[in-house]
């Protein structure tokens, strides 16, 4: 859940106290490794649930504190988001059926905060990125109130700057600019730990890096963010992109994201990646201090090396190694896997633990070292490959071989997987559901990015983008309260698009966004010819600084015409000449309904949507006939 207990380092004092104990932590942790402090032999896996809150149209609910107040659940947290939760399962032995028993955990966890949510006309959905997330919901205004993620919001501020820039290409292209890191929060995950010997860490922790590629390419569940198909796990770029405190420079020098896949191969302990973590990333928050780490283990105790957790919090290995302290008052060394998105259903989720933990336990019986037989690269590349494309690019495997994952996955992974789970008892009906999962989710190529991209297919033509995306979040929901797994989801029908009033529709949904704008020193006949062209009526004017100052129509340009002299001709005026200086605009989060309103009551025929005086859309009566008429195809 991480420790809330934190706040901004607000003064050079403070920081260089946080870093003395970071130090110091360090140094008690290499301590407890010599004098063989940890508790070894004991093997207990554990996860983390992460989903949104979502209102009767399936958008964001920020209401989290008032789910937490009436859950009264010690297992429940907070996340960044006002309309996000996260839920912990309780450890378990990994033997027998204890995966199985975490996922009856989880449904049942779930299915009351379901109901609470309920009872205030809400739900809960578990996604990588909730396709009906708007701009707007990932403002500063939606952080839950704690000050762990006021502190970090306002310290990736203060290292970053004001901008914080989204670029992602897939089929289609998001390229924002925001406002603070809270784009974040727009992304929820499936977190899983495993408990493993300090001597083991180096040889699990580097299997960890070498199946992080096909396991998240079975696994994919977030290829849509702001109605863009992007990167069958999106998930991957936005958190990197998010909590980036990169600048851009002039010069080549390298500087690594502090959301990171790694840089290579452990080589000696658990100690290299918290080293290169304090040497490449700088310290975000910080504490108050009740405990030297240090002097504690002198004493025979126990620390819990705060700083360390803390510090460790704040870089984002796809795979992070987690310090903890077992109810018996030992130390203990976990393994997160932090790479799985939320979904699209727990059996889902379930099915991706057995497989990550079959290979764990299946490569780390069969390999010494799994580094003799790949290069970091390759794992590396395998493991973007997956997020960008899911199960559709070949990998690049032992021995440099390349290979289909479909065929890495059914014909080496899963009978690797299976001798994993059996080595440490697993029962055989838990080992046969899950993995069966993966493979008939891997025979029918269908994932949940799969999934959603074919339903947005189907629909592309039939409906608009916001009702796809509602009818996407709506069949999730559905298929994720029956338990079904997603390689038996159906493609939905055309009945099935959800019965939201067009009423509810908010400016951003419905706005055009792919917007031909021209400048004030631009020739009237140019923007004649891009009417004709592109055959448009209206036409924003932008000064070279990208605000918004004006707006052109065809009714302006006829105007003109009508009043030209015999001597004159449209290149003798420039769009400042002729434009509307002070057109009516409006916010993307107004709704549709007074959009409308706006434009009967005082006769135009569009609206310029602003943000901060920047041109964010364009609201035209054509939109509102397309929307009328899909709604007559509807209810006809």
């Amino acid at each position: 859940m991480g420790d809330f207990n934190v706040k901004m380092g607000n003064s050079e004092k403070e920081l260089r106290e946080f870093t003395r104990h970071l130090l110091r932590d360090v140094q008690a942790l290499e301590k407890m490794l010599d004098e063989e402090k940890f508790e070894s032999g004991i093997y207990k896996i554990g996860a983390e649930q992460e989903f949104c809150l979502v209102d009767k149209n399936y958008k964001p609910y920020p209401i989290n504190l008032k789910i937490l107040e009436e859950a009264q659940m010690d297992n429940l947290s907070p996340e960044l988001a006002k309309f996000n939760l996260e839920t912990n399962a309780s450890p378990q032995n990994f033997e027998g059926d204890a995966i199985s028993k975490m996922e009856e955990e989880i449904v049942e966890d779930l299915d009351t905060i379901r109901n609470i949510a309920q009872k205030h006309h809400g739900d809960i959905i578990l996604t990588g990125i909730l396709p009906t997330i708007r701009k707007f919901d990932v403002s500063r205004d939606n952080i839950t109130p704690i000050d762990r993620y006021y502190a970090l919001m306002d310290s990736l501020r203060q290292m970053r700057g004001e901008e914080f820039l989204i670029n992602i290409y897939g089929l289609d292209e998001l390229n924002i600019k925001l406002d603070s890191g809270m784009i974040e929060a727009a992304n929820t995950g499936f977190q899983v730990h495993l408990q493993v010997d300090p001597d083991d860490f180096v040889k699990k922790y580097n299997i960890a890096q070498a199946i992080a590629g096909p396991v998240l390419a079975t696994a994919v569940n977030a290829p849509l963010l702001f109605g863009k198909r992007l990167w069958r796990e999106t998930r991957i770029a936005l958190f990197q992109q998010a909590i980036d405190t990169r600048v851009s420079t002039e010069h080549i020098r390298e500087h690594h994201p502090r959301v990171t896949f790694g840089t290579d191969w452990v080589k000696n302990s658990v100690l290299d990646l918290f080293r290169e973590d304090i040497l490449r990333y700088r310290v975000l928050l910080g504490a108050d201090f009740e405990e030297d780490s240090l002097e504690m283990v002198r004493q025979g105790k126990t620390p819990i090396l705060k700083a360390l957790t803390v510090h460790n919090s704040t870089v984002y290995r796809w795979n992070r190694p987690v310090y903890g302290i077992s109810g018996n008052g030992k130390p203990h060394l976990r393994i997160e896997a932090r790479m799985f998105p939320a979904g699209p259903t727990v059996i889902d989720e379930m099915a991706n633990t057995a497989f990550w933990l079959g290979l764990m336990e299946g490569y780390s019986n069969q390999l010494d070292d799994i580094t003799k037989y790949m290069l970091f690269d390759e794992a590396k590349d395998n493991f973007f490959a997956a997020a960008r494309s899911g199960i559709a690019k070949n990998f690049t495997w032992f021995h440099h071989k390349r290979i289909p994952i479909k065929e890495l996955i059914l014909k080496e992974l899963l009978p690797i997987a299976k001798e994993g789970l059996q080595s440490k008892n697993i029962n055989k009906n838990d080992i046969d559901k899950y993995l069966e999962i993966i493979e008939e989710r891997i025979t029918k190529e269908t994932t949940g990015s799969h999934w959603m991209l074919n339903t947005f297919k189907e629909f592309q033509e039939k409906a608009s983008k916001e009702e796809i995306l509602s009818l996407i979040t709506e069949k999730t929901i559905e298929n994720q309260k029956e338990e079904i797994p997603i390689h038996q989801w159906k493609i939905p029908e055309l009945n099935d698009l959800p019965h939201w009033k067009p009423s509810d529709l908010l400016v951003e949904e419905v706005m055009q966004t792919d917007i031909l704008t021209v400048q004030p020193d631009d020739i009237v006949e140019f923007v004649a010819d891009m009417m004709d062209w592109a055959k448009i009526r209206y036409v924003p004017v932008e000064n070279n600084k990208g605000n918004f100052v004006g707006l052109i129509t065809s009714r302006n340009v006829l105007r003109t015409l009508r009043k030209m002299t015999d001597d004159e001709s449209l290149k003798d005026f420039k769009v400042k000449d002729i434009m509307i200086q002070k057109p009516k605009t409006i916010e993307p989060n107004k709704k549709v309904e007074e959009a409308m309103e706006i434009m009967d009551q005082i006769k135009v025929g569009s609206l310029p949507v602003i943000q901060k005086n920047k041109l964010i859309g364009m609201l035209t009566e054509a939109d509102f006939f397309q929307l009328s008429k899909r709604l007559f195809k509807r209810f006809k």
